[in-house]
């Protein structure tokens, strides 16, 4: 069973890495002019929420983007990898947040969230409070509505994921996302943003990345048909960052489609 369920996980995320754009990776990050990053230092410190099995350093490419732009970033790996039941990791989410604003003394922190992360950061804003601790979220890739990449890896663990929970909790009609979908998407005076992509390899339908009641909703090629970014090429690419940081000062969605 062990093996089973790594192999699981190791073909979806291996999948993902082969299909990401090359180029992106070892991409300069673009930089902000001096007043944006005086602008960017007094803001909300940014707290990166990793995705299924994500290991914080595969979120180094964005944090250090952010950095180069003035914010104070922090990068939160989900406990076991993300594995685990989603609702325990918003748990531990929320604990991670208070220290973040405890150390940095902000009242608030704006989320930048990757795939599960995205999941794991809605259930924390609207089951557990904190909305009132959160200014920004900007989900990437986040199956928000489930993913039949996951309803297919549960078919093949004959109906289990293989123990994997956060997969089957991803899977679209879980008993998970209709709690989570149940009512208000965008609850409280958080601005909310998704950014998604054609070539995501891992939520399909693509458009099950997307919030209703009021969010920005963004998809890359609707503004750049020649971008090919896959579902970890969303916190790698240019031009998906400069998305994320017109999210983070409330401004008007102008992605960069030459943004390396």
């Amino acid at each position: 069973m062990l093996l089973r369920k790594t192999v699981l996980v190791l073909v979806l995320t291996t999948a993902a890495a082969l299909l990401a754009p090359a180029t992106t990776a070892s991409a300069a990050p673009e930089r902000a002019t001096p007043t944006a990053v005086v602008t960017a230092a007094a803001a909300n410190p940014v707290i990166v929420v990793g995705g299924l099995s994500g290991v914080a350093v595969a979120y180094e490419p964005i944090a250090a983007r952010l950095r180069g732009d003035g914010y104070r970033v922090f990068i939160y790996q989900l406990p076991g990898l993300g594995l685990g039941d989603i609702p325990a990791s918003a748990r531990a989410l929320a604990g991670y947040v208070e220290r973040v604003r405890a150390s940095t003394g902000a009242a608030t922190v704006d989320v930048v969230a990757h795939s599960e992360g995205g999941l794991v950061s809605r259930y924390y804003l609207k089951r557990l409070g904190g909305t009132g601790a959160v200014g920004r979220y900007v989900s990437l890739g986040s199956p928000q509505y489930g993913t039949y990449v996951a309803n297919i890896v549960a078919f093949l663990g004959v109906g289990t994921c293989a123990g994997i929970v956060a997969c089957q909790q991803m899977t679209i009609g879980s008993a998970f996302l209709a709690d989570l979908n149940a009512g208000d998407d965008t609850p409280g005076a958080v601005r909310y943003t998704t950014v998604r992509t054609l070539q995501d390899e891992l939520v399909r339908p693509t458009g099950n990345a997307v919030l209703s009641d009021g969010a920005t909703n963004v998809l890359i090629q609707a503004y750049c048909p020649l971008r090919v970014v896959g579902h970890l090429g969303l916190v790698l690419d240019g031009t998906a960052y400069t998305i994320v940081r017109g999210a983070l000062v409330d401004g008007p969605v102008r992605p960069n489609c030459l943004a390396l």
